[in-house]
């Protein structure tokens, strides 16, 4: 019998999917520095993980017996992926799984954002009842999403996920991507109707020119933010950014500094760099919109994500 340890998780429908073809799955979370003797001592030769779990040549090198790693999301950045393919190991991912539901977060960040709802909802349990009026003359100032410039820099799966919903919100939708030049976006309405768009990606200093919010949906390059001061520099003032790709790609001390000299509005951040243990001034600050990485973390994204692993796995072995 074929095991399998998912250390992160995995949703019902990915487990009933495994054992109905007759593996073996475990759900049980080893510690990283114990993870190498669990998967040898019980002959485990799948490893499933997510984000909080990272695997790096010495694990690679460790376990010969597994055959396939396994990333439930998108992003790869904590698996050493080619280094385990030229191992034998074959790696998957799931990157159309969740790509609604980072969207979608995208999306509850910019609502939160134009209405303040993000220190709305620290200020109302504090002073709601004494500063009401004061409250809400602070607020007072919002603005609405139609007819403003979405810029989305990175235009893959989620990028143009955001863009469908951007336009159905009536918002004009610029991009840029590296290897992107033109994509055709076709949304589907609830009564069969179909409507496509077709959207040139422009340069990066273009996108940022002239957008009134940013989002970004590209990996992390090395060590190198995608958005720094200079960057920032180039931005409308009064912009707002997003951030639920990857920590790193915005840098945290310029994005900080851009907001307290009001250069920009406000910022939504899903991820973060020194994550699980990001900074507290980020965590603090009064302009910023916060989630603790959860852009994949709905029902129905786990429930594809568990399937479309399954699917995989299944495959390689009935070959």
């Amino acid at each position: 019998m074929i095991k399998i340890l998912a250390n992160d998780g995995i949703s019902q429908s990915g487990i009933s999917a495994l054992e109905s073809k007759g593996f073996k799955i475990d759900t049980k979370h080893v510690h990283q520095d114990q993870l190498a003797q669990e998967i040898n001592s019980k002959n485990y030769e799948v490893l499933l993980v997510r984000s909080a779990t990272t695997v790096r040549k010495n694990l690679i090198d460790a376990c010969p017996k597994l055959k396939i790693i396994g990333r439930g999301g998108v992003g790869m950045d904590n698996i050493d992926v080619v280094y385990a393919r030229e191992k034998g190991k074959t790696v998957i991912n799931t990157p159309a799984a969740s790509s609604s539901s980072v969207a979608e977060l995208v999306f509850a960040h910019l609502f939160g954002m134009v209405r303040f709802l993000f220190d709305s909802n620290r200020q109302m349990p504090l002073s709601g009842d004494a500063d009401f009026k004061a409250l809400k003359k602070s607020y007072a100032n919002g603005t609405e999403l139609a007819g403003k410039t979405l810029g989305i820099i990175g235009f893959g799966r989620i990028g143009k996920e955001v863009a469908k919903k951007a336009i159905g919100l009536g918002m004009n939708v610029i991009a840029n991507d590296k290897f992107v030049k033109e994509e055709v976006i076709t949304l589907d309405f609830f009564n069969g109707d179909k409507k496509s768009f077709k959207i040139v990606t422009k340069k990066l200093k273009d996108v940022l020119n002239k957008s009134d919010f940013v989002t970004l949906h590209v990996p992390k390059d090395g060590n190198k933010a995608v958005i720094g001061a200079e960057e920032i520099g180039l931005m409308k003032t009064g912009a707002g950014i997003l951030n639920v790709s990857r920590g790193g790609v915005i840098d945290e001390t310029a994005l900080m500094f851009a907001l307290d000299k009001q250069k920009l509005a406000y910022a939504g951040l899903d991820v973060y760099d020194n994550e699980p243990n990001p900074s507290i001034h980020i965590c603090m600050h009064n302009a910023i919109s916060l989630t603790p990485h959860i852009g994949a973390a709905t029902k129905e994204a786990q429930q594809r994500i568990g399937t479309e692993l399954a699917d995989q796995i299944s495959s390689y072995f009935e070959k």
